[in-house]
Formats: structure tokens, C-alpha cells, sequence
């Protein structure tokens, strides 16, 4: 059966814009060649989604990965359920709308894998071999007369058979590339001019918003009136309207139309307050909105940080791998379900997180509107990583850097508006000059002009930032799975946070001051507590002693906690990510490598102890016991240095309450007064005198801020 959409109550002769949206229920087969449409469809599927989400299944779980990236990452064995290398599934609906007087009516797939072909009416309409940016097809020419009945077809390829000249999604970690339809469809309608893309590009310093749109014009070349009106998202407070007179006769095709406007009174925008404006723009048959925040970022040149509307800013956070969640096995339609989505963003927000990377993959766009709105700073990440050169160089062989830049052109043309979207990032962990090159390539399409990360490559510019990856268990990990000895686990913390540090940055730092931390601490749990594949070897052989599900949870969050305030406090890194805040979770066969910090992703409840230690050590005004050693001797005198931290533009003054405890008794208290400076880092110190009791304690610095208390634990033995 056929599935009618009828858009009624619109006028025959209407020009302007009208975006009419084709989600919902379609319907879905598959076949194994190109041989023609499909008659007969069994299966209904949501859109967007993926096509696991088929009822009844048209395909079997595990047949819809590719072999070429089944590698044995972590696992001790090498999965291959890859059986329909070339399988096509395809989507069908039928729709039924009067286009009037529209020149333009075009189709738009927000996002769509793998090599998507669109067909109307038993005709090849368009194509889009690329998967990660969107797909606009001009249908126009393929549709019924008006009041008739359309039928549209789309149909999405396996991964294996895309062409070498385009990115495919490379990611070790992952063993599935469920194709499907996974972002929003609709129709837009217009007359003409026809406003094509729009770029708004904030100027805080002069109060200003520059826009430059990119015109249509069909048929005659008078000139036209581009008017415009600003307003505020929320209120619908209109900030400035006018009209940018075109006195020059205008040429068929494509044109730009650069102009200015005036933002009086405007309010930047920032996580701490995503203030939103919409611009309409409207032309005599046109009209588009773009949704904007006056904000600008940027790396401050020497000084190791990024500038977010012109002042020190210091990013928290972690990272969603989405393409990763794609295949765990309680995903569902959570990607596409908005409440989830919000209350995915707003629970890492109290996590104290203004930041992320969404990592590897792009997720749904709606998701980047949330960000906007909720208020991070998102490091977009196009889905490569191949690891290093020789890796880089196999997988990427038949990408130039040409065609890489025409898929960044595209990714760019799509987000640029967003002010969440504060770094473009190339690639991760692989070392190739195509990225480079092809950053250099579209970097002046950006008016904003955002700074970019090339993964392990060289940066392709000294205003550019470097991601860090510093797993200090990593050697460990390669030394267990590798048979060689390994030095005993005592005074493992010690090791890493007394010694110099590598960051994991394959690549000389030359001139380029920014670094993210982007991705620590290698210590992935399932969400029922058990390792994954790249932790069996941490846990069972490096801490045996974390020996159950809560021993495991516990140690997890405690390390993660002091990781993330080392990391913090001594102010060398721009931004500081864990990894990762979403990801997969597997723990039985085919197992998952990496891991999120849920024991419930769908109600979202973080797994034991988190919370209790994650948080505090992302606080805005952080602290830090500077000691690490787990043996001390009895009777002995010690000298504790304390750092703080203030991340915010206030100053903050209060008290460190530094307790030694031996069970539940006190049996050490001082009180230290401090202060902070705006943006500023202090160290104190304190002296204790150690019992002669023998046993287990805990030294506990305890600082209250906004009526929070915020924590630094260590825990260590009087011997």
C-alpha cells in the first residue's frame, strides 16, 4: 500500500517559501543489484532513522558492515558478518501538493548513507554519493501536474561500494555502517529570486552583523529588493529591518549580495547565555530564515587558549560519538527523539560541561539547534581516522585533496550559521597531508573565520588548534596485549602525574599554542560494569583488585576525577574533553571497544559514581590536591600544594576546609582563606603532620561555590 501525503491550503499562486516536511512513515525493500525500482514493499520504516528500524526486519543484526574495516581493534578476534556486500534498500512514499507559481521545489535530505539516489516518478531525479553532507535535488521537472499523485523513491547503497573518491566514515571502533535515511527530509518551495545560502557572520566589535546570501535568479533581469528584518528568537523583538536595493539589472544564475546590518543593544552569545537572533531575508518570491548568536571565536595567538567574544575561555566537556551509537543495542529512535536530545545536552550542562566534540560523525541537525540553544561550543568532527601515516595513506588513496575539499565545502555551507559551532575539525588521529591541504582549500569560505584541528597532522595554520589524546594507561594496554612485562601497578599515579607528561601529539608544536585535550582516560566500562575490549587488560591484569562491577564504577570515576583536575589546573590546555560522554556499549559479542558513562542511556542516568566525582572536578572554580603518592610514612611532616582555578569573569573569594580522615573521624582540620581572580590560578599551601596510627585515610580540600561543594579526594596509606 502506498503511503498519501496531501499538503493542502496553500494558494495557487504563492511564490513564497514553503518547507514542507516528508518525515514519518515510509516504506522500505531491499534488492542485491541496481536493476530497476522495486514493485513490492513489505516493510515500513521511520524517517529519518536507520533501516534496522525496519517493521517487520528486512534485514538480520550484523549483515550491513563492511569487511574492509573489520579489524581486530582491541578484540582478540576478527568479526565478519558482512553477507550483502551489495545490497540496496529502498524508501518509498507518495506525496500530492500544488506547487502554484513556484520556479524552485526542490528536495532536501538532510543526511543520507550510502550513495543516495532519488527517483520521482520512475525517473532518476538526482544523486549524492557523499554521506555526510546534505542532498538537494531540483525535482521540478519530475513531477505530476498539480493534484496528481508523486511517487518518490530514494534508495541508500552499502558502504563498500562507494567510490574511492569520497569519505566513507573510517572508524576502527565501530563494526556496523547501518545505512538508512538519517536526517530529516522535506520539500521547499519558492519563487524567484531564490535565496540558495545565507551567511551571517557576527562583528561584536563594531555592532554589526554582516550577511552575505547567495542569490538565484531565473528569467528576467530586473533588479530586486533584498529586505531583511532581525529579530530575537524568543521575544520576536524586532532588533533592525531594512531593504539592500539592487540598482544593477540582475543576471540569471547565481549571485551574492553582501550588506551589513546594524545590531543595536545586542546581546553576545555564549554557554553561559545562548541568546539567538533570526534573520528573515525575503526577496518579491522568496523568504529564509537563518538563526544566529553574535559571538566570535578564535585562538589567542601565544598565549595557549581560545578567545570566545574576545576574552580567555576555557572549554569543559566531552565528546559524542554518534556514529558509534548508531549500533548499540539500546539506540532505538533515541537520536532522532528531540526530548531525549535535549535532555541529553541539558544533563551534560549540569555535568558543568560547555563544551564537546561531536566525535568522528555528524549527528542529526537538529542537534546543532539544541547546542545553539542549550549552549555549548561544539568541535565538529568529519567522520575520518585512519590512524597513522601508513594507515592514512591506504585508506584515503583515492581522495584528493580536491575532492576532500569539495565534501568540507559542503559540511561548511551547512553549519556556518550555527554559533555552536566554534572549530572545524578535518579529521581524527591520522597523519596525511590531504587534510592539510584541503582545509587550506575552503578555510576563506568561513568568514567567521573559526580555527581548525587536522587531527595528528601538521596544522594548517599557526591560528589553528591541536588535539591532544593522552592516555596514560595506553602503554600498559599495548604492553598487556602484547605479552610484555609490565612494572606492578604501585605508584601508578604517582608515575603519571609527578613525571612529564606526553599528550599524545604526534606532530611537532611549533607555533600553534592552542591545545584540546580532547580524549582520556582509557578506562571504558560497559554499562553493566564490565570492561570492553580495550579495558580486559587494565582491569584484569593492571588493577585486578577492581574485581566487580561497583569496584570497577568506583576506580573509574575516581581516576577520571583526577585526571580531569590535573589536566585543569595547571592551565595549559584550552579546553579539556574526556571521552566520551555517548559512545556504544556491548558487552557481548561482537563487543564494543569504547564506552559511555550511563548505566541507562534511555532515562540517562550516569553509572555509579560519576556524578559524585565527575562533576566536582569540572566545576568553573576548580581545585586540585597536588600529592599523589598512595604510601606515606607514619609520624612524618608533609607539605600539600593546592591549586585553584577560577574559569569564570568574576572573582571568587571563600575558604578551603582541608580534612584528614581515617574512616569516619576527622582527625586533621584546617581552614585556609583564598582568593581568585577573574580567570586567575593560585597555589596554597599547607603542612600536615601525619598520625603515627597506621591504616587507610583520605585527604579531602573542600571549596563552596555558588552553594556548591567541590571536592579534591586522595586516598593513601600511613605505613
Amino acid at each position: 500500500m502506498f503511503l498519501l501525503l496531501i499538503l493542502t491550503g496553500c494558494k495557487k499562486n504563492q511564490t513564497h517559501r514553503r518547507e514542507i516536511s516528508l518525515n514519518g512513515t515510509w516504506e522500505i525493500t531491499k534488492t542485491d543489484t541496481l536493476s530497476g525500482i522495486p514493485s513490492d514493499y513489505a516493510a515500513k520504516i521511520p524517517v529519518p532513522g536507520l533501516i534496522d528500524m525496519a517493521i517487520p526486519a528486512i534485514e538480520e543484526p550484523y549483515k550491513v558492515c563492511d569487511s574492509t574495516n573489520l579489524l581486530s581493534f582491541g578484540t582478540g578476534h576478527l568479526y565478519n558478518f558482512s553477507l550483502f556486500f551489495n545490497t540496496l534498500y529502498w524508501y518509498r512514499r507518495t506525496f500530492t501538493v500544488d506547487i502554484g507559481n513556484s520556479d524552485i521545489v526542490q528536495l532536501k535530505i538532510n543526511k543520507s548513507m550510502y550513495h543516495t539516489r532519488v527517483f520521482l516518478n520512475g525517473k532518476l531525479a538526482g544523486e549524492n554519493t557523499y554521506n555526510f553532507t546534505p542532498t538537494v535535488i531540483n525535482i521540478k521537472p519530475f513531477m505530476k501536474e498539480p493534484g496528481k499523485e508523486n511517487e518518490l523513491v530514494i534508495s541508500v547503497g552499502c558502504r563498500n561500494n562507494l567510490p574511492d573518491t569520497v569519505v566513507k566514515g573510517y572508524d576502527f571502533a565501530k563494526l556496523l555502517f547501518t545505512p538508512g535515511i538519517c536526517d530529516d527530509v522535506k520539500l521547499i518551495l519558492s519563487g524567484s529570486p531564490f535565496i540558495s545560502n545565507i551567511q551571517t557572520v557576527p562583528d561584536i566589535e563594531n555592532g554589526q552583523l554582516r550577511v552575505v546570501a547567495e542569490i538565484k535568479k531565473d528569467g528576467d533581469n530586473q533588479p530586486f529588493d533584498l529586505s531583511y528584518i532581525v529579530r530575537e528568537s524568543v521575544s520576536k523583538e524586532i532588533v533592525s529591518e531594512g531593504i539592500v536595493k539592487q540598482n544593477k539589472p540582475a543576471e540569471e544564475g547565481e549571485g551574492i549580495v553582501d550588506f551589513k546590518i546594524s545590531m543595536p543593544g545586542f546581546k553576545l552569545w555564549s554557554p553561559e547565555n545562548p541568546f539567538l537572533y533570526d534573520l528573515v531575508l525575503s526577496t518579491k518570491g522568496d523568504n529564509a530564515v537563518a538563526r544566529f548568536g553574535m559571538r566570535t571565536f578564535s585562538t589567542g595567538k601565544g598565549s595557549g587558549v581560545v578567545l570566545l567574544n574576545g576574552k580567555t575561555y576555557y572549554m569543559r566537556g566531552t565528546n559524542v560519538c554518534i556514529f558509534r551509537f548508531f549500533e548499540d543495542p539500546e539506540r532505538g529512535d533515541l537520536p532522532w527523539n528531540q526530548k531525549w536530545v535535549t535532555k541529553l545536552h541539558e544533563t551534560f550542562k549540569n555535568m558543568h560541561f560547555n563544551s564537546m566534540r561531536y566525535s568522528i560523525g555528524f549527528p542529526p541537525e537538529r542537534w546543532y539547534e539544541i547546542a545553539d540553544s542549550v549552549g555549548f561550543l561544539i568541535q565538529d568532527e568529519y567522520p575520518i581516522w585512519t590512524g597513522g601515516k601508513g594507515p592514512s595513506e591506504e585508506l584515503l588513496k583515492g581522495i584528493t585533496s580536491d575532492h576532500l575539499s569539495s565534501e568540507y565545502r559542503e559540511w561548511m555551507r551547512e553549519r556556518w550559521n550555527h554559533p555552536c559551532v566554534v572549530i572545524w575539525d578535518a579529521q581524527n588521529e591520522s597523519v596525511t597531508d590531504t587534510t592539510a591541504i584541503a582545509i587550506n582549500n575552503v578555510r576563506a569560505l568561513d568568514l567567521s573565520n573559526r580555527p581548525w584541528d587536522n587531527g595528528w597532522g601538521l596544522p594548517a595554520s599557526t591560528s589553528d588548534v591541536i588535539e591532544a589524546h593522552p592516555y596514560f594507561l595506553y602503554p600498559y594496554y599495548d604492553s598487556l596485549i602484547n605479552n610484555k612485562k609490565i612494572k606492578v601497578r604501585e605508584g601508578l599515579l604517582k608515575k603519571f602525574f609527578k613525571e612529564p607528561q606526553t599528550l599524545g601529539i604526534p606532530v611537532p608544536i611549533i607555533n600553534n599554542p592552542s591545545i584540546i585535550i580532547n580524549e582520556y582516560p582509557w578506562m571504558w566500562l560497559n554499562r553493566d560494569g564490565s570492561p570492553t575490549t580495550l579495558t580486559d587488560s587494565i582491569y584484569t591484569k593492571l588493577i585486578p583488585e577492581a574485581d566487580t562491577p561497583e569496584k570497577r564504577f568506583e576506580l573509574y570515576a575516581k581516576y577520571l576525577g583526577m585526571e580531569t583536575e590535573y589536566w585543569r589546573a595547571h592551565r595549559r590546555y584550552a579546553g579539556v574533553l574526556h571521552f566520551s560522554g555517548l559512545s556504544h556499549s556491548r558487552p557481548d559479542p561482537p563487543r564494543s571497544s569504547t564506552s559511555d558513562n550511563f548505566s541507562d542511556v534511555k532515562n540517562l542516568i550516569f553509572a555509579p559514581y560519576y556524578y559524585q566525582y565527575v562533576r566536582p572536578a569540572f566545576n568553573p572554580v576548580g581545585i586540585m590536591i597536588n600529592m599523589w603518592d598512595e604510601k606515606l610514612k607514619s609520624g612524618s611532616e608533609i607539605s600539600i600544594p593546592i591549586n585553584l582555578i577560577n574559569d569564570t569573569y568574576e572573582k571568587w573569594a571563600g575558604e578551603v576546609n582541608l580534612s584528614l580522615i581515617n574512616g569516619e573521624k576527622v582527625v586533621i582540620k584546617q581552614v585556609i582563606s583564598c582568593e581568585l581572580q577573574p580567570l586567575g590560578k593560585e597555589i596554597y599551601a599547607s603542612s600536615l603532620k601525619l598520625p603515627a596510627e597506621k591504616g587507610k585515610y583520605k585527604l579531602v580540600a573542600e571549596i563552596n561555590y555558588l552553594g556548591e561543594s567541590v571536592k579534591s579526594i586522595r586516598e593513601f596509606s600511613i605505613e
